[in-house]
């Protein structure tokens, strides 16, 4: 059996080694158009590598996907983040996990899980070819022959075709999955950080509120986590995880729209009106400037004073009413405007791509056209940030590999 593996990236990979693994006679080969292996692996976490998310959840897992969640619950019973953390350390590469739950290398560099892999493949003996894109699959009978972008000498006659080539950020890259009679949903930016070009906050760059809560104006859209102040707008895990729920609706509206911020992660405003009249009565005496409630950090603090036309140097006492209701209302409620996104980092990821109506999800194969598979971003599921991308490549590469 001739196994083709398109896209030498994480699912790839991972689908080109469990093929081999439970297929030992056949005859495996990793197809990548660029000159690079693995790109997105060497770049992840600020090159450690977030390998996946430590939740013992399988339900808590699946709930960070906007898209696939329902399909990716049922297949992390078959390759659970728990399963990937014992692949990894059962091939030499010790893992770790941090309070937040992302898990990277001990080695805290991304070149351990590259090097993994390259091992593995050598092993295995798993064919690696760069320089080898691959333009159009036609059907021949049972046999599916590859057409390539530059000419090679490769063989073009495979018996399964395992598509990896990660998610494209023009639809226009997906039209030889289309021509094949597969569903396409337009692909649109996911996990990117929100301009903010006339927001004075942008002087506050650097200040993280750790346990922030964020909405987008408008809809039901939520999130909640750290929030990081850039010189730009606003990024951090509150942001990233809006901007990936949010993608579709934001990408609709041109990434023009409102933000709303609760500093203080109290969404009952009678509670922070209430904690703030307890400084009140505790702390009449004491400047604005000189008591922070929730343990705000001061630059943010003294903003937010200016923000509400409050002089940092009048006394709690002297607020009434009237400034009671005007900090309630910032510290839950803080509004700004956003125009224009930037992608996180390196890190591309998009919502949309092959529709998973298109995709026998126990097994990967496509309902199209039998013999030809599907692993990783290619399809319309993406994850929120937390290595929850990185699992989804897992699981969909082990399943396809093996069911192949």
């Amino acid at each position: 059996m001739k196994v083709a593996v398109i896209g030498g990236g994480a699912a790839g990979f991972f689908a080109a080694l469990n093929a081999k693994k439970n297929h030992p006679k056949a005859n495996v080969v990793i197809l990548e158009k660029s000159q690079k292996l693995l790109s997105k692996v060497k770049i992840s976490g600020g090159g450690r590598c977030n390998v996946t998310n430590g939740t013992h959840s399988i339900a808590e897992l699946s709930r960070a996907y906007p898209r696939g969640e329902k399909k990716l619950k049922k297949a992390f019973n078959t390759f659970s983040n728990q399963d990937t953390i014992k692949w990894f350390e059962s091939r030499g590469v010790p893992l770790m996990t941090q309070p937040d739950n992302c898990v990277f290398p001990v080695s805290q560099s991304s070149q351990s899980i590259i090097d993994c892999f390259l091992k593995e493949a050598k092993e295995l003996n798993v064919k690696i070819h760069m320089g080898t894109g691959v333009k159009k699959i036609s059907v021949n009978g049972d046999k599916l022959d590859l057409i390539y972008i530059k000419e090679s000498k490769l063989g073009t006659s495979y018996d399964k075709v395992i598509i990896a080539t990660g998610g494209s950020p023009k639809r226009s890259g997906l039209t030889w999955l289309e021509d094949l009679g597969h569903k396409i949903v337009d692909p649109v930016p996911s996990l990117f950080t929100f301009n903010m070009p006339k927001e004075s906050i942008t002087e506050l760059m650097g200040i993280v509120v750790e346990d922030a809560w964020a909405k987008i104006q408008g809809t039901k859209i939520t999130s909640s986590g750290p929030l990081l102040i850039t010189h730009w707008g606003m990024s951090g895990p509150a942001i990233l995880k809006l901007s990936a729920i949010g993608a579709r609706i934001l990408s609709n509206c041109d990434y023009d729209f409102k933000i709303q911020v609760n500093w203080v992660h109290q969404q009952n405003t009678e509670i922070v009106l209430e904690t703030l009249k307890e400084i009140v009565k505790e702390h009449p005496q004491k400047l604005l400037s000189n008591y922070r409630p929730y343990a705000l950090p001061e630059r943010l603090w003294h903003f937010l004073l200016k923000k509400s036309n409050l002089a940092e140097n009048k006394i709690w006492i002297d607020l009434g009413n009237s400034g009671l209701n005007k900090l309630t209302t910032l510290l839950t409620n803080d509004v700004y405007n956003v125009k224009g996104k930037t992608t996180f980092k390196e890190e591309f990821v998009t919502c949309g791509g092959v529709s998973l109506e298109s995709i026998d999800f126990k097994t990967m194969a496509s309902r199209v056209h039998k013999n030809i598979y599907f692993a990783g971003e290619v399809m319309d599921l993406d994850g929120i940030t937390g290595g929850y991308n990185f699992q989804s490549a897992w699981t969909t590469a082990y399943i396809a590999g093996k069911l192949l």
